[in-house]
Formats: structure tokens, sequence, C-alpha cells
């Protein structure tokens, strides 16, 4: 707790001063650029990982990403989603899965789950990774089965970010983006989902966008 009070204090007389005139403008307002759905994971730092200021991302965090689809569970993240589309105007919506996740491991031991019923609860949001994990990655063990896992169960929230009416309207629309990425969190690499190609590419080798 020392270290973070120190940083507070730091923030309160280095940082913020320094973007004095950023906060100012900030204090009335926001109006980000994306909102950003990734894992509680204290490894990931979304801000930090896209190089953005405060007010450019609206953060949405849980255990293992997950998006609930509409009407199965309306809660925080829900709630966060429908805001950020319909009073904020969000134009993109990305989903950010990373390696060595806990929730992603669990679905593949859920045995470890025993003692966490509310955890346990919460990824029955990802039951239709686990039944894909089953039904077409038998060939797949150890870390190549983790790895695709995570991969996966970004593109089934994705598929979940469908069934909310607000952001069925924006794709239909035209003026919403759907975009997935896996963050590797020991070699800061980043793939993204190129809905062509239909697989995860590293954002250098894109030719125009990665949207729906």
């Amino acid at each position: 707790m020392e270290k973070l009070l120190k940083g507070l204090i730091k923030f309160q007389e280095e940082v913020f001063l320094k973007k004095k005139e950023l906060f100012a403008g900030l204090s009335g307002h926001q109006k980000p650029r994306a909102v950003f759905v990734t894992c509680s994971d204290s490894r990931i730092d979304p801000s930090l990982l896209t190089q953005t200021e405060p007010g450019e991302l609206f953060i949405i965090r849980n255990a293992g990403n997950l998006i609930p689809t509409y009407g199965a569970a309306i809660g925080g993240s829900t709630a966060s989603l429908e805001y950020g589309i319909s009073v904020l105007q969000v134009k993109d919506i990305i989903v950010c899965g990373h390696t060595d996740c806990g929730a992603m491991g669990a679905l593949l031991h859920q045995e470890k789950l025993q003692e966490l019923p509310a955890v346990k609860a919460w990824l029955q949001h990802a039951e239709t990774t686990v039944r894909i994990m089953k039904d077409l990655y038998t060939h797949l063990h150890g870390d190549e089965l983790f790895a695709a896992v995570i991969r996966e169960n970004v593109l089934v929230q994705l598929d979940h970010l469908k069934t909310h009416p607000a952001v069925a309207t924006g794709l239909r629309r035209g003026n919403l983006r759907l975009h997935g990425w896996v963050y590797s969190i020991g070699t800061g690499e980043v793939w993204v989902y190129d809905w062509e190609k239909r697989s995860f590419i590293d954002p250098r080798e894109r030719k125009s966008p990665t949207i729906v």
C-alpha cells in the first residue's frame, strides 16, 4: 500500500500538472475512441498497450473478457456496453484476450472451480467456447490447446456482442465495428482478427482495418 500511496502523490504533484489541460478538458465530458473489453488480469494495462491517454478508452474488465448474451445477465458489463454505444456513441469495440489467462485455463480444467462457485457461474458465459473446444480441437493438447481456447473465446464473445440491441443496430447502420485481439504478456505481441482471412494476424500485416 505504501508504494501505491507514493504513486498517488507523484501523480498529483507531477503527472497531473504536466497534463493539466487534458484533465481540465475531460472534467466535463468524455468522448472515448473505443470500448475496450478485456480481462481483470492485473498484468494487462489497456492504455499502456494501446498508448492512449485518459479519456480515449471506455474500458470493461472482468474475468475472461466475457460479454454475456443479451438478457442472459443484465449486469455491469451489459450496462457499460449499452452506455458506451448509446450514450457515448463509440464506433469501435475491441475484445482483447491474453496469454496465460486463468479464466481460460479454468475452462479446460473445470475441476479447479469446485471451491470457486462465483467464478464457475460467471464462466457459464463461455459455455459456447467450451463446446467448440470439445468438438473441434480434440487434436490439440497442452500449450497449443490453451492458445486455441484463448483465441476461440475472443470470437465467441464477439458473437455475443451481436445479440445486444445497441450493437446490432450499430452494425446494421454501418457505424459500429467489432475487433478481436489476443495479447501476449510475455512477448508484447498482439494478434488481431482478420475477418476476411478468418485468422489472427500481426497487425502490421493487415492491408485494411480489421473490422466486421
